[in-house]
């Protein structure tokens, strides 16, 4: 496969563009603070992975701001910490502040050039709208799981977006999805026979970190640690035609 046989980049945006694993430990730390001795890293984010899709799949309207202060405070009946409601919602409102990735926003300015950039990503507008602050570039659609009453996996949310995007004149083969999560991504795009580009971000870590394990491994058209080898490998490309 070549990058310039694709028009349109879908993203996923968290653990793909905005370190999501560094901004969830990062905005756990009153509730780890109060443990008598904090899991691993790995551990916490297996954890948040678990009640996180549980929350998601029992309710799939509600907005991620509350889900992931029920998810937090999931994690402090866990380990047995009592919270505030109000210490949950302050960790739901945090995902705006959550870091990018050094290279995310060059990257995407870089892209921009040559792509439709579009956002499918598990959140609320609100969320995103400060992820994007981070992120410097103007996506040219953003569907978030607050548009569509569901979260990735969800089949809905990939149905929802090729259905919008066509109406941007998008058809599906030029689409190359682009993201990290196995779970909530590739196995998705899979189903639906979209081409998938993995930025495998975890690359030399065991596991699956903040998302759950996918079962059978889905396949993928092309790897990428970076963003930025993702545009090394378009430059190269280019500078080949």
């Amino acid at each position: 496969m070549r990058l310039s046989d694709y028009t349109t980049l879908t993203f996923d945006c968290y653990g793909t563009l905005i370190d999501w694993e560094s901004g969830i430990v990062e905005n756990l730390a009153p509730l780890l603070a109060r443990l008598p001795q904090a899991p691993g890293r790995d551990a916490i984010l297996q954890a948040h992975a678990r009640h996180e899709s549980a929350q998601q799949a029992a309710t799939p309207t509600m907005p991620y701001t509350r889900l992931l202060a029920t998810v937090y405070r999931r994690l402090a009946e866990e380990w047995g910490v009592p919270v505030s409601w109000e210490e949950c919602k302050a960790y739901g409102a945090s995902v705006g502040r959550w870091p990018a990735f050094p290279d995310s926003a060059e990257a995407l300015g870089y892209l921009k050039r040559f792509y439709k950039l579009v956002i499918l990503s598990n959140v609320d507008a609100e969320s995103f709208a400060g992820s994007n602050e981070r992120l410097g570039v103007a996506f040219d659609a953003v569907y978030t799981a607050e548009d569509i009453g569901s979260y990735k996996p969800s089949p809905r949310n990939f149905e929802y977006m090729l259905e919008k995007l066509r109406t941007l004149g998008v058809e599906k083969a030029q689409i190359l999805h682009t993201a990290e999560s196995m779970f909530h991504d590739h196995a998705p795009a899979n189903a639906f026979g979209l081409a998938s580009a993995w930025i495998y971000r975890r690359h030399g870590r065991e596991g699956f970190g903040a998302t759950m394990h996918p079962g059978d491994m889905p396949r993928y058209d092309i790897r990428f640690n970076s963003m930025a080898e993702l545009v090394e490998a378009h430059r190269l490309e280019q500078s080949a035609r």
